[in-house]
């Protein structure tokens, strides 16, 4: 088949010949996703029936995600002043402790993607996790409820009161802790993909529901964030802890009944089997023909073995020239194939369909090693600039004053605002002057996030600088700062400007770049990028802590921050996003789009009145 450079970068096969709407003879040649197909597999994909799903089904699962991320994350949106101010803890300790437990929260999406597309599917895997999520929160809750699980007020009569947490105090929140993390991987791999089981992606009408559902789940995803980061926050703060934790553990039990009052609606599909088995395949067999000579161009001397794709599969991968290596996994030999053309050894020839998806993993991973120290700044919005807030003026009227944890609302009002200015106007800008159809690639996308990451680091740092002078020139003991809490304004946009491209850009980058039966993976992976910037970010705070002061300086974070250096931190960060941006300049031009017929490209074919559809065998 002839691939021609679209001007997204990616190659994709442009049909040749003439192709008409109404001719169903040609359509059973070519299935909708372009699918060179026998007629037996196209006539038992269509007994197929997915009588159940659909908007019915999919209203319950947005229900559930909902009210289960206004539990989740309501409950944690103030958990560093929870740790400082309940349990007592240091700054540095209380920062750790979240970032650690936030690293193990989104490594275990990638274990419940495994047993999710391996062995019990998605509706049992989310099941499951949504009872290990209400456990959590109704054990970090207690935390807060009973006297005997939070160490105890601190008060002038008796300063020794405030002392941190014991072992059990300490041991029952991990345990609260590890249940989250339990339920986070289980539901956050799973419930896109189910959501998007529920429409049959061989029509159209079914396309444009997926479309839409990712618009309303990124939609009710904004809408939670921002009531945990004001209601919630705002109760927990002023009104009390143990109603501020009951409501969101009120709100998953609901979240639990309503998943479960839509099982007859739903469409349950089961699980493939393990795709690392298929990958460790391709790579054995690579391997058991490395001495074979495989020209760098088709010359026909060579024959690949390429069946019909299975009907689950969206696209068909075309060999592409990379990591010409792999291709020796597809080469047929003597003895490969049984009489009836199945492989006679899984571990000795795969499909070209399998070699290609295990070259888009290979492709994808450097391009997302790149985002892990980009997404390490957004750490710092939870942590560091809680406690800047802390300090300052946040007083909003006579009568009301700003939770420090709601700051965080000032990055998701700045991506509320801009998405509909991208989308209506940034992008017909750009495409006018690009001719892409996006505007801008995903990865100039991604790209353009890590910069506004950087700059997010560095106006932080001058701010800082300017809180501290201010706040000592004011001699406050209690280290209060003459200075209004907007002035943290400046970095929440840009980091809301580094979220609304790089965040979004790497979501779309991985459900579109990966293979259509490893969107499970694809999301756990995006997890495991926040789980790497968390790790980063506790190793630079522990190193920074321990090495930075010495010979009667504090170090940089300081549990007094007018002590400290916090902006010499904001400026270390900012350095190494700089390093980043050039090895992700590195990854990005060298880096080749997923080659296959999408459906979208596919119905936008289908609307021209002549399209090409030529093969390399026709031309030859």
């Amino acid at each position: 088949m002839v691939l021609e450079d679209r001007k997204d970068g990616s190659s994709l096969p442009r049909p040749s010949g003439s192709f008409s709407k109404s001719s169903p003879s040609e359509l059973n040649v070519v299935d909708q996703y372009n699918r060179k197909s026998s007629p037996e597999s196209i006539l038992e994909a269509e007994k197929v029936e997915k009588k159940p799903g659909g908007w019915r089904a999919v209203s319950f699962i947005l229900g559930n995600e909902t009210l289960e991320r206004l539990g989740s994350i309501g409950l944690l949106a103030n958990f560093m002043v929870y740790l400082t101010k309940v349990f007592h803890l240091e700054q540095v300790d209380a920062a750790n402790v979240i970032n650690i437990w936030s690293g193990f929260t989104n490594l275990t999406p990638l274990v419940g993607a495994y047993i999710s597309d391996t062995y019990v599917g998605r509706f049992k895997t989310i099941a499951f996790a949504s009872f290990a999520t209400l456990l959590g929160l109704i054990t970090i809750t207690l935390t807060a409820s009973l006297p005997q699980l939070h160490p105890a007020s601190c008060n002038s009569q008796n300063p020794l009161s405030c002392g941190g947490p014991n072992k059990l105090q300490f041991g029952v929140l991990l345990l609260g802790l590890c249940f989250l993390s339990v339920g986070s991987g289980g539901i956050r791999p799973c419930s896109i993909p189910f959501g998007v089981d529920q429409f049959d992606q061989r029509t159209e009408e079914g396309a444009k529901g997926v479309a839409s559902f990712f618009n309303w789940y990124y939609l009710t995803f904004t809408v939670v964030l921002i009531i945990t980061q004001t209601v919630i926050v705002y109760i927990q703060d002023q009104v009390s802890w143990i109603i501020g934790f009951s409501i969101p553990t009120g709100l998953m039990a609901l979240a639990v009944v309503m998943f479960f009052a839509g099982m007859k609606r739903y469409i349950y599909v089961k699980p493939e089997g393990s795709i690392f088995s298929g990958i460790a395949q391709v790579i054995v067999a690579a391997r058991k023909k490395r001495k074979l000579k495989v020209p760098a161009e088709d010359d026909g001397t060579v024959n690949y073995y390429d069946p019909a794709i299975k009907s689950s599969v969206l696209s068909k991968l075309h060999r592409s020239n990379q990591f010409r290596f792999l291709d020796k996994a597809a080469v047929i030999i003597e003895g490969d194939l049984t009489p009836e053309g199945a492989p006679t050894d899984k571990w000795r020839l795969c499909s070209v369909q399998e070699v290609e998806e295990v070259k888009c993993l290979i492709r994808i991973v450097p391009v997302w090693s790149a985002g892990i120290i980009s997404l390490a700044a957004m750490t710092t919005q939870g942590t560091f600039t809680v406690s800047q807030a802390l300090k300052m003026d946040r007083n909003l009227g006579p009568n009301f004053e700003i939770p420090a944890g709601s700051l965080s609302v000032i990055s998701l009002l700045t991506i509320g605002i801009f998405l509909p200015f991208y989308d209506r106007v940034f992008v017909p800008f750009m495409r006018r002057i690009t001719g892409h159809k996006s505007g801008i690639t995903l990865l100039q996308r991604i790209g353009t996030g890590i910069v506004f990451a950087i700059f997010s680091m560095i106006v932080a740092g001058i701010v800082e600088r300017m809180r501290r002078i201010r706040s000592i020139n004011a001699g406050d003991p209690t280290g209060m700062t003459p200075m209004s809490v907007f002035w943290l304004s400046p970095q929440l946009i840009l980091m809301g400007l580094c979220e609304a491209f790089n965040i979004i850009g790497q979501i779309e980058f991985f459900n579109s770049q990966f293979p259509e039966h490893m969107r499970s993976i694809a999301n756990s992976l995006f997890s495991l990028s926040f789980a790497g910037s968390s790790y980063l970010s506790s190793f630079l705070v522990t190193i920074v802590h321990k090495f930075s002061g010495g010979h009667d300086r504090p170090d940089w974070l300081n549990k007094n921050l007018n002590a400290g250096k916090l902006d010499y931190f904001y400026y270390l960060i900012a350095v190494l996003g700089v390093v980043n941006l050039v090895y992700f300049w590195y990854c990005a031009r060298g880096y080749r789009y997923k080659v296959g017929l999408q459906i979208e490209d596919f119905e936008e074919d289908k609307s021209s009145d002549d399209v090409e559809m030529t093969s390399k065998k026709s031309m030859k």
